[in-house]
């Protein structure tokens, strides 16, 4: 968790909304891939940590099948990364703070307890929360000046 809160603060830096990803092989430890939210920069709306660090380790690994790993993210993943870690077989899901108003795992739809959803990780939420709370806070807080 702390790889992806040093991705949610070059988020930040780069004036994107601050949220980190990392995937991780839990077998051995290896950071396969790192994503920062990226969706203003690239002109691109999918570019979401998560997205960009599942692209990422996919490529890398050369496979879009991403079984058995795990992703650790800063905040929880939204309706499209929830279907984004579902196709992509993620095993383990562990995210930071929790978003009332756009997450999709815990929050709003609870998109892996639907049952056409046909591949669901193991979750844990509230991983260092504070933290990512505090640099989400902190952020939209310099915005509204």
């Amino acid at each position: 968790m702390r790889i992806a809160l040093e991705a949610a603060q070059a988020a930040a830096a780069a004036g994107e909304t601050p949220v980190g990803a990392v995937v991780v092989d839990p077998a051995s430890g290896e950071v396969i891939a790192v994503g920062a939210n990226q969706p203003i920069g690239a002109n691109d709306p999918t570019a979401h940590a998560e997205i960009v660090a599942l692209r990422t380790a996919a490529q890398k690994l050369g496979n879009y099948r991403l079984t058995g790993l795990t992703l650790v993210v800063t905040l929880e993943p939204c309706a499209m990364c929830a279907g984004a870690i579902s196709h992509a077989r993620i095993g383990r899901l562990v995210f930071g703070a929790g978003d009332p108003k756009g997450g999709a795992v815990v929050s709003g739809p609870r998109f892996f307890e639907q049952a056409t959803c046909h591949w669901r990780p193991t979750v844990r939420g509230g991983v260092l929360a504070d933290e990512s709370s505090a640099m989400l806070r902190s952020f939209f807080r310099a915005r509204r000046k």
